[in-house]
């Protein structure tokens, strides 16, 4: 049975790669992330031997256009001509027959999966530093230090991490390429190596001898209630900066003390990124302890007329700073090093020392058992727990340094 544009456009992905065959050996390759390639099984006519022939990518390649190439496929084959061969020997003979750019758009194009904002980052910096170089020129023709020579020069600009990004898309690009009977070989597979070398620059933790005086220096800040429990909150849940700015009311089910925070959220016009939920975008639920169930009760009375849970102090309709809790923490007498992500790091850092946290459940054996809250040491600290839901919720940090203590509590 023929396709449809319909059966064409619907096409679900599913756990792996299928088919849709239109008849005629010509068929649609539906991937696991949603690409969809029209290929043509037939038989070579010098050896009998089974291959597959590349038509390109749905829509970039429409189903008129796929029969059309299929159609010229068979009056070769029954001439005695190899299709596949036919099409690299042409390529050949006609140079900037299939341009380099033309291969990145239909490679961009077919990358379903990713998002609009990725997959918008991608095409820009092929705009800006790869096509205005190597765009027109022929795929087939083009050697490793033609498709090195521009992405060197942004390394050599000092913008490694860009150059390194421009380095694996235009291997991916020319892989593409390979994958669909353009070229024999992937040259850019030799760029490999010929870039600077830059070590990770991951966000520190706050050293952990520092913890006790950031904590008694939490406790003594006297700026914005809100802030303060931004701060607090991160401590007690572990979610990450946008996590929580861009937390919904909705979100909050304070009768089973529990946070769901979505895979994706309902965008906020002119609030850049507010439709991120979960940074692996999907549902997850925190459990809430007794101090956060408070701390978000008061959150409620300051902002509980409001979408959002953290509004901007000068506009209800917008989300607080990303710079906000960064500028608190200056307040607190902490320097431009010392970021939320670094707090937080710090705490998790402990608390995964227990290699069961924060799993869904916790080995009460190993625990003191006080009032339904549980007391661990982990190496200089005391952290209490309570069971919500059959999962562990941080509700204080006790840090111990020279044999007194600083107790942070919730509220």
């Amino acid at each position: 049975m023929k396709l449809n544009a319909r059966q064409i456009e619907t096409a679900k992905p599913k756990e792996k790669t299928y088919k849709l065959t239109d008849g005629g050996c010509l068929y649609l390759e539906v991937t696991s992330h949603g690409a969809k390639y029209w290929r043509m099984k037939y038989y070579r006519p010098t050896d009998k031997k089974e291959d597959r022939l590349a038509f390109g990518v749905y829509p970039i390649v429409s189903l008129a256009d796929a029969r059309a190439k299929r159609d010229e496929a068979k009056k070769l084959i029954v001439q005695g001509i190899d299709p596949k061969a036919e099409k690299k020997r042409a390529q050949s003979e006609s140079k900037g027959a299939y341009p380099f750019e033309r291969i990145a758009r239909e490679w961009h194009a077919s990358k379903k999966q990713w998002s609009k904002n990725h997959s918008n980052r991608v095409l820009h910096s092929l705009e800006n530093y790869i096509f205005p170089h190597v765009g027109s020129l022929d795929v087939g023709t083009l050697r490793t230090s033609q498709l090195l020579a521009p992405i060197k020069a942004v390394d050599a600009d000092g913008k490694h991490d860009t150059a390194q990004r421009l380095q694996q898309r235009v291997t991916a690009i020319m892989r593409y390429a390979v994958q669909n009977d353009v070229l024999e070989s992937n040259p850019a597979n030799d760029m490999a190596g010929a870039l600077t070398t830059v070590k990770s620059r991951h966000h520190p933790a706050l050293p952990h001898e520092y913890l006790p005086d950031f904590l008694t220096r939490l406790s003594r800040y006297r700026g914005r209630v809100m802030t303060r429990i931004a701060v607090e909150l991160t401590l007690l849940t572990f979610v990450r900066s946008s996590e929580l700015r861009f937390a919904r009311w909705e979100e909050i089910d304070l009768t089973r003390a529990v946070w769901k925070i979505p895979a994706t959220r309902k965008p906020i016009k002119g609030v850049k990124f507010s439709e991120r939920g979960m940074k692996m975008k999907t549902e997850h639920t925190v459990p809430l302890s007794r101090q956060a169930v408070a701390l978000i009760k008061t959150l409620h009375g300051l902002s509980g007329d409001c979408e959002v849970m953290f509004p901007h102090n000068h506009d209800s309709m917008k989300v607080m700073s990303e710079n906000t809790v960064n500028n608190a923490l200056r307040v607190m007498g902490y320097d431009t090093q010392t970021e939320d992500t670094k707090y937080r790091k710090t705490i998790s850092e402990k608390v995964n020392q227990l290699e069961t946290f924060p799993a869904v459940t916790l080995d009460i054996k190993k625990l003191h058992d006080l009032d339904n809250q549980y007391r661990l040491r982990v190496g200089e600290y005391r952290i209490i727990f309570e069971i919500t839901d059959g999962k562990p919720v941080i509700c204080s940090i006790m840090a111990i340094k020279r044999r007194t203590s600083t107790t942070y509590q919730a509220g």
